[in-house]
């Protein structure tokens, strides 16, 4: 049975050895993009996609916005992280938006071959050199070494949002008012108001300020002039 492969990547070079990191892997079929709107639209194209590698930093995904993005519109497809960004903070919120993987782009070829290996199994794949942070772990509890426990389940209640009512948080966050998202989105004003509501309830804020600063604080990278 043949596993196709999207690798999202805006340097042809990283697609280049990820291609030939891979190219060991029996039965494998691999596709490239080099910007996030192209790699929506080949997920949409090739509904056969089993994994993809998402670089976190590629033209036209900001943050974990991205990550975020897919895991809402296409669940069944397995996303493996990659990115010049390895601080546990990045890893631990990639794990609770939905990540099976976080690859650092130092990672060898052995590493990626494994971590492959290891998602189509139904495994999560974590970088060995932090496979005992607590921190990083999927599913990092309450009590994890950093104090973000708030942060973590905001982002853990991120995942029980439609791709809908993504858009229209991000929206919220970036200040647009509802009847400018209703424009944007080709939707009535009501339709906006209630999408907002279930965002609310789904999320546990009490008001839209609030969820915007904490969709933005749960976005956010410290990417440190890292790619």
């Amino acid at each position: 049975m043949s596993v196709k492969i999207l690798i999202a990547d805006d340097h042809p070079l990283f697609r280049a050895a990820m291609c030939h990191a891979l190219a060991s892997v029996e039965h494998i079929e691999l596709v490239e993009t080099s910007t996030f709107p192209d790699t929506l639209t080949s997920l949409e194209e090739n509904d056969d996609i089993d994994l993809l590698f998402l670089d976190l930093t590629m033209p036209g995904n900001e943050g974990l916005n991205g990550l975020a993005e897919v895991h809402a519109l296409y669940p069944d497809v397995l996303v493996v992280v990659i990115t010049a960004q390895e601080e546990p903070d990045v890893m631990a919120k990639s794990f609770a938006l939905g990540a099976s993987g976080f690859i650092p782009k130092s990672a060898s070829v052995d590493c990626i071959i494994d971590a492959v290996n290891t998602v189509l199994d139904g495994e999560t794949w974590i970088p060995p050199s932090v496979h005992n942070a607590s921190a990083t772990m999927p599913n990092a509890t309450a009590s994890n070494a950093n104090g973000h426990s708030g942060q973590d389940d905001f982002t853990n209640r991120l995942k029980q949002l439609t791709p809908h009512q993504l858009k229209v948080l991000r929206m919220v966050s970036d200040g647009l008012l509802n009847k400018q998202i209703a424009y944007e989105l080709a939707i009535s004003e009501s339709t906006v108001k209630q999408h907002v509501s279930a965002v609310l309830r789904k999320l546990g804020v009490i008001n839209r300020t609030k969820a915007g600063i904490a969709f933005k604080n749960a976005m956010h990278l410290s990417l440190n002039g890292k790619r």
